[in-house]
């Protein structure tokens, strides 16, 4: 059918059209509503949106093209401008000396910097096998994170395998060389050890499934079994020069462990015998060890933070605990590392012996600024009577329900025992049961009752963490010990489940090996917490800390409701530093032999610039991996150094001050 359209009516001739240029009101006329037309323009969501993610990728390639167009030297060009010539890398260094390669080293790494991939899984993990799950991108994590969580859990009854799962640990140095892209861990040191001709043939790391508890990493993987195999491996085919152990974080309790089992007779340990660590270590050089165990631990066990998630959930409260997409992020974290056996082993160990009491700790008086705090009073020029804002803290007191109870005099503070508490059915948040986190058992009694108990020392500690997390606890106490040893000739310290306590253990018989312990300081670290309980309708996790506790003066050391000490931010000085300063120094009944300790402490100097990166001075706990001179300590020692070579001792902190006020029976 044609289409009728109507006829527009004929436009006037041009000359009888006025002139606008002529007439300046209807000049202003056309000029406003031009105007108007353009106010109207709406400026949406999805406008902002796509301009924001615009920018964001012309940012990112710009940023990439630069990356890829600079020469390889720029960063360095630019970095020599501002701090001025850079040292040779140790690696360079020490090729120039003429040191070449000639103890094999061995590198056990902690706990999360290893490698985890899928060798068998469920449905929603189709086309992983073999995929990185931890370490690498955390691409799954994105993807498919529910899924990704059950194929990390371990099974909660056994701590072993969940049916139908099989995660393992990646081998070689790959598995942990690089935690995520860019981000080293062990790649910096092994790169200078290659310049004076270290090859995979000299170096090994020992990676293992740092989830599990260190005696099943043998049961289900043989990992120990294959270490001592791989040493002796190594110790044959270069000359019978013996090796150096390299273990980093929870990887320094690992080898504890491994040098008690190799030692002890099948079928629980190696069957290496009584001389195996003489024969086949020179020297162990421990990077970060957590000897005695982290308070970090204790705030992650317990209600699945550090300070670093607690002031997170301080800046965007609720966001975390918030029943998202059923994502709730921190009650599927802690139902996941509740299954992680290894996480028990750095709960403190020595109890209020090492750790402090309610009116007392070690590090009593240690101040953040790095002045000594002699007194919370001092006097002004007239006389009178001026006190500081810094008051003095009770390090010792692990976790306190309220700033009040942190600050009390023990006199005035009433505990009422949460042990006999009945634990009820009840709980504030029905939907917890959907994420099992164990506090659902506990009931509303069973959580108002640990927090009328108001503070906890190291030994309560052990006590409020079988309460709160029974099956974890259960588990761990077949595998893992934090108490001291009266005599240590009992035979039940043959047990493996001490072998990975130093308190607990004899050093082997081996007395030309040495002990090193290398680690930051300069940095605040966490040491105890105060907590309240929380109330958020959202949340499954009945206790958070309290991060509104908090005091501005330089010299305090309570920052967002965590009290820091010195350390490496995770570890304190007290149990990287106690064990090589005092319990170990000397021939003494945990150290029968002798064998020679080594305190190496690294004081903390952030990079001056960005295009540094990491650092090359840096104490803190990974990042000190890129230290140059820890790095050239370690390289020393495995060319044949010995600790006087390194110039022995080597200490910026109060370690040796805070070990002697530690009463333990040497």
């Amino acid at each position: 059918m044609p289409l009728i359209q109507r006829k527009k009516p004929p436009s006037p001739p041009p000359e009888d059209l006025p002139d606008d240029d002529d007439d300046p009101q209807k000049k202003s006329h056309h000029h406003k509503k031009s105007n108007g037309g353009a106010d109207k323009a709406k400026w949406s969501c999805v406008d902002s949106c796509c301009w924001f993610i615009g920018c964001v990728c012309v940012t990112w390639w710009f940023l990439l093209f630069l990356y890829n167009a600079m020469p390889a030297s720029f960063p360095q060009y630019v970095t020599e401008a501002i701090t001025g010539p850079l040292p040779d890398p140790p690696g360079v260094k020490l090729k120039k000396e003429g040191l070449k390669a000639m103890h094999p080293v061995v590198f056990i790494p902690g706990i999360v910097t290893g490698g985890l991939e899928l060798w068998e899984g469920k449905q929603c993990a189709d086309g992983l096998f073999r995929k990185r799950l931890w370490g690498g991108t955390f691409g799954e994590v994105y993807k498919r994170p529910l899924c990704w969580v059950e194929h990390m859990s371990l099974d909660n009854e056994t701590g072993l395998d969940p049916a139908g799962i099989r995660t393992r640990a990646v081998s070689g140095l790959v598995a942990a060389d690089y935690f995520a892209p860019g981000y080293f861990v062990w790649a910096v040191l092994i790169a200078n050890l290659a310049h004076i001709g270290y090859e995979e043939k000299n170096m090994y790391m020992a990676a293992y499934d740092w989830r599990l508890s260190f005696q099943n990493t043998e049961v289900r993987d043989q990992t120990l079994s294959r270490m001592k195999s791989n040493i002796e491996l190594m110790v044959s085919t270069n000359g019978g020069k013996k090796a150096v152990i390299v273990p980093h974080s929870m990887g320094v309790l690992y080898f504890l462990h491994f040098m008690k089992w190799v030692e002890a007779p099948a079928p629980m340990g190696g069957g290496g015998g009584p001389d195996w660590c003489a024969k086949h270590i020179k020297a162990v050089v421990n990077i970060g060890g957590p000897f005695l165990g982290v308070p970090k631990a204790v705030a992650g066990l317990f209600s699945a933070e550090a300070k670093d998630v607690a002031v997170a959930r301080a800046i965007a409260p609720g966001f975390l605990d918030t029943d998202i997409f059923r994502l709730q992020t921190l009650q599927h974290v802690m139902r996941m590392t509740r299954t992680w056996d290894s996480t028990m082993s750095m709960i403190p160990k020595g109890g209020d012996t090492i750790w402090g009491g309610l009116d007392w700790s070690p590090e009593q008086g240690y101040t953040c600024s790095g002045k000594k705090q002699k007194s919370n009073e001092t006097r002004g020029e007239e006389g009178e009577s001026l006190v500081t804002k810094t008051k003095p803290v009770n390090y010792g007191r692990i976790i306190s329900f309220g700033k009040d109870v942190a600050e009390a005099h023990p006199s005035e503070i009433k505990n009422i025992d949460f042990r006999g508490a009945v634990k009820g059915q009840s709980i504030p948040n029905n939907t917890c049961r959907d994420v099992w986190t164990e506090y659902h058992d506990m009931g509303i009694g069973g959580i108002k009752a640990i927090a009328e108990y108001k503070v906890y020392t190291a030994d309560a500690v052990i006590d409020l963490l079988h309460y709160v997390a029974p099956k974890i606890m259960a588990r761990g106490s077949a595998h893992f010990s934090y108490g001291i040893a009266d005599d240590l000739d009992d035979p039940k310290y043959d047990h493996p489940r001490h072998w990975s306590n130093p308190l607990e253990t004899k050093l082997p018989n081996a007395p030309e090996m040495e002990i090193y312990s290398l680690y930051g300081v300069g940095i605040p670290t966490e040491r105890s917490y105060i907590y309240k309980l929380n109330q958020s309708p959202d949340s499954c996790i009945p206790f958070q800390i309290y991060t509104s506790a908090h005091e501005e003066d330089e010299d305090s050391c309570l920052k967002a409701g965590v009290y820091n000490v010195d350390g490496d931010e995770t570890v304190p000085v007290l149990s990287a530093g106690f064990m090589c300063a005092k319990a170990w120094r000397g021939k003494t009944r945990f150290n029968p032999s002798g064998i020679k300790t080594y305190v190496r402490e690294y004081n903390h100097s952030p990079p001056a610039n960005l295009l540094e990166g990491r650092g090359t001075q840096s104490g803190a706990h990974v990042d000190i991996m890129g230290n140059f001179a820890l790095i050239e300590d370690i390289m020393r020692v495995a060319t044949g150094g010995n600790g006087s070579d390194l110039g022995d001792d080597q200490v910026h902190s109060g370690i040796f001050e805070w070990s002697e006020r530690i009463d333990l029976k040497l």
